[in-house]
């Protein structure tokens, strides 16, 4: 039986095992033979034998004894060998094994082990070898698993076979030379002008490698930018031909001349043309033509559409381009593959911050695609249609557009859509009647869109009272009954559908409830009781909390439960869908003091009213000052206190700023032995950041309990936040310290990184960090 049908034998076998174990006992027998040929030497067997573990390997496999014979065939003479040999040091080796190393003489100095006395001696390198074929092993090799030290030992030999006359060896070494700047980016001096001469090469491989290269050579050293935005009219020259002509047809996909690499000049010309008027105009035409003679039927085509729609909204072009990049991306709305409405719902979410006006052309195309099955879809959607509405005509059609949204996919809408929302109907008083008749309506009509529930909650609660009037001008009337609302709100907390929050909104709205009707208040302190004993601890504390009102502090029920004061457009925190950029952070460098008055004795009750409202999270504490005289609070201070009470600023500070990702941690509350923090993250990128992580540590004597975050991805464009907080208990009254430890993925690429905070002073102070 010849070695490649033992091969093929083995596979055959291992696919007809009918259980685990049974693959497992064929997986140890081929094994154990592999190993007796490895011990054997050289009997000719030893690449097969190497070619059947890598194919164990590939099943998940332990192979690790097989890296020194891969070692041991990179240094054969025989081809065949050596093939294999390379093949599986790059499967089975990396860059942190030792065995690496000695790939590194193989690579520019073959070594040959004689088996009978033991010596070793050097032979031609692998690199500077007569045949091509080995010459682009030992480039794959080290382009694949080339360690910093391996890069910086070969980079002279890389560069050297930039300059080969074999096409075949320039696309391989070119490669090779990209690996060798992202592992050494100090070396990429030593690859520029070599890059520049590659882009008049005819061959498609070396081109796309050239291109390859010098966006690499771009990204890592913005120094060289200058240098090659000279090389715009040649890179302009060579898309040309591409599009009008047929450049190479033996790279030709669904009849476009070589997409690859098409996508790969755009994205260069991406960079080039950034922030630079120059080098802009003189890739307008091209841009233009790429734009209207391609065929978007077709997936090829649809992604050098892409990628020249990305070009055309990065770079200073002109204004009609523009407006017809974001026709393009309406087309792709309507393309019946998801992944090309995809991405297009994220180019627009992207191009809605800088070009409204031509997106909203595209808005009913937009509403529609509410209705699309994929989720993905449906949630950038509504998201780009959030933005959308910031300039909206009028309030009440921003209303109703924010809540056709919400009625039609509600599940898929972001985490600050709701507050936003409820910032704007405050805003609108003359739409109270309005609102509140349409959204109790909805409620009625389903309960499924807790988005949607959850400010139609918040409405009944607040405008209550205008609905049981009956009486609104811009919308028909409905004639509502307490017992009516009521029923409404009591379905909303029993049913399956809603969430912990959603039943929050309609506790809240309940009990709101009882300060605007007459008749029903005994039934409305029914339901609060019946929640004091939820499981859900949430509700649970709601409710206890309400029935103290209702009992204790009776008398002050419907001053405490009054109609929320319109928000101030300025006010800290109010986004309503503008751009992160223009929040204006609250002031954390001066907090507001606290009167000393509301710690004296007498005004005990008033402490225990804002501890049962929840108050603020910052502790009361009294004002530094040694000569201010306490006061006592009178009721009309109370009322006032009760009617406008806006919380202490929070101090936040930043502990960590990379990559886009900011990271911040807020002091929440703090007492002689706890302190409460929240650890806060934003992304400033064109991506989404995934995969968010944090993990603490503090010292032995330090309790550490971290709650779960709010999720573990980081939207981009500052749109969204994660939140985890953090408790720490600190007994022994030690000086704190705790280290973070960050991990995310931006772009695919997986990053961690380490912080200390060394001290955690009193909330108005700022922590002591150090990066580690």
């Amino acid at each position: 039986m010849s070695p490649s049908v033992r091969l093929q034998e083995m596979i055959r076998v291992i696919r007809s095992a009918r259980t685990q174990g049974e693959e497992r006992g064929i997986i140890q027998r081929e094994c154990a033979d592999i190993r007796a040929q490895f011990r054997q030497g050289d009997n000719g067997e030893r690449s097969h034998s190497l070619a059947k573990l890598l194919y164990v390997h590939m099943l998940g496999y332990p192979a690790h004894f097989g890296q020194m014979e891969c070692v041991r065939l990179i240094a054969s003479p025989r081809y065949n060998e050596k093939r294999i040999g390379y093949l599986g040091a790059m499967m089975l080796l990396d860059e942190k094994q030792d065995a690496s190393l000695l790939i590194t003489n193989s690579i520019k100095n073959s070594i040959l082990n004689h088996y009978s006395d033991g010596p070793f001696y050097l032979c031609r390198s692998d690199l500077s070898h007569s045949s091509q074929y080995v010459q682009s092993l030992a480039l794959c090799t080290l382009a694949c698993m080339g360690s910093a030290e391996m890069c910086r030992d070969l980079a002279p030999e890389i560069e050297r076979l930039l300059r080969a006359s074999n096409s075949y060896i320039k696309k391989k070494a070119t490669l090779c030379a990209v690996h060798i700047i992202r592992k050494v980016p100090e070396l990429a001096e030593l690859f520029t002008p070599s890059a520049r001469t590659l882009l008049s090469e005819k061959n498609h491989g070396v081109l796309h490698g050239a291109v390859v290269l010098i966006t690499e050579l771009c990204k890592r050293n913005p120094d060289t930018l200058d240098q090659f935005r000279k090389t715009v009219p040649e890179l302009v020259q060579i898309m040309k031909g591409l599009v009008t002509s047929s450049y190479s047809p033996e790279h030709n996909v669904a009849g476009i001349s070589d997409p690859f690499l098409q996508v790969r000049i755009l994205r260069l010309l991406r960079i080039l043309g950034h922030n630079n008027d120059t080098a802009s105009d003189a890739m307008n035409d091209l841009l233009a033509q790429v734009a209207t003679n391609t065929d978007s039927s077709k997936t090829a085509g649809s992604a050098v559409l892409y990628e020249t729609v990305l070009t055309i909204m990065d770079i200073n072009s002109e204004s009609g381009l523009r407006v017809l990049a974001v026709n393009i991306l309406g087309r792709f709305l309507l393309n019946n593959d998801r992944n090309i409405r995809y991405i297009s719902m994220t180019s627009l979410q992207k191009i809605v911050q800088t070009d409204h006006n031509a997106v909203q052309r595209h808005r009913g195309t937009i509403v529609d695609c509410l209705k699309d099955q994929d989720t993905s879809v449906k949630r950038y959607c509504n998201t780009c249609l959030c933005v959308l509405v910031r300039y909206s005509p009028s309030k009440r059609w921003h209303i109703d557009t924010i809540l056709h949204v919400l009625t039609t996919a509600g599940g898929d809408v972001r985490d600050e859509t709701v507050p936003n929302l409820i910032q704007l109907i405050t805003t609108a008083s003359e739409l109270h009647c309005y609102t509140v008749h349409k959204l109790y309506r909805a409620l009625v009509k389903d309960i499924a869109q807790q988005s949607l529930v959850q400010v139609a909650c918040w409405c009944i609660g607040e405008y209550g009272d205008l609905l049981l009037k009956g009486e609104c001008e811009e919308i028909e009337p409905l004639q509502v009954t307490e017992d009516d609302v009521l029923d409404a709100l009591e379905t909303v907390l029993q049913s399956h559908m809603s969430s912990p929050a959603t039943r929050g909104f309609a506790l809240t709205a309940t009990m709101k409830l009882s300060t605007r009707i007459t008749d029903n208040v005994d039934r409305i302190r029914s339901i609060v009781s019946i929640y004091g004993s939820c499981i859900d601890l949430e509700l649970q504390q709601r409710a206890v909390e309400y029935n103290a009102l209702f009992k204790k502090y009776d008398h002050m029920r419907a001053a405490v439960l009054e109609r929320m004061p319109v928000m101030d457009k300025n006010s800290p925190g109010y986004t309503n869908g503008d751009t992160p950029g223009e929040i204006k952070e609250p002031d954390t460098s001066k907090p507001k003091p606290v009167e000393a008055g509301l710690l004296s004795e007498p005004a005990s009750q008033v402490c225990d009213l804002l501890d049962l409202l929840g108050g603020t999270d910052t502790p009361l504490q009294p004002s530094p000052a040694p000569t201010s005289t306490p006061t006592t609070t009178s009721s009309a201070d109370l009322l006032d206190l009760l009617g406008g009470l806006e919380p202490t600023p929070v101090p936040t500070v930043s502990v960590y700023e990379k990559n886009g990702l900011s990271l911040k941690i807020q002091y929440d509350k703090q007492t002689e032995t706890e302190v409460t923090v929240s650890l806060i993250a934003s992304n400033s990128t064109q991506n989404d950041i995934t995969s968010f992580t944090l993990q603490a540590a503090v010292p032995k004597s330090v309790q550490l309990q971290m709650k779960a975050p709010s999720g573990n991805v980081i939207p981009a464009h500052g749109l969204g936040q994660v939140t985890q907080t953090v408790l720490l208990n600190n007994p022994n009254k030690v000086s704190l310290k705790m280290r973070i430890r960050v991990s995310y993925s931006n772009q695919g690429a997986m990053h961690q990184d380490t912080v200390q905070i060394d001290s955690f002073p009193s909330t108005a102070c700022q922590p002591s960090i150090s990066p580690l």
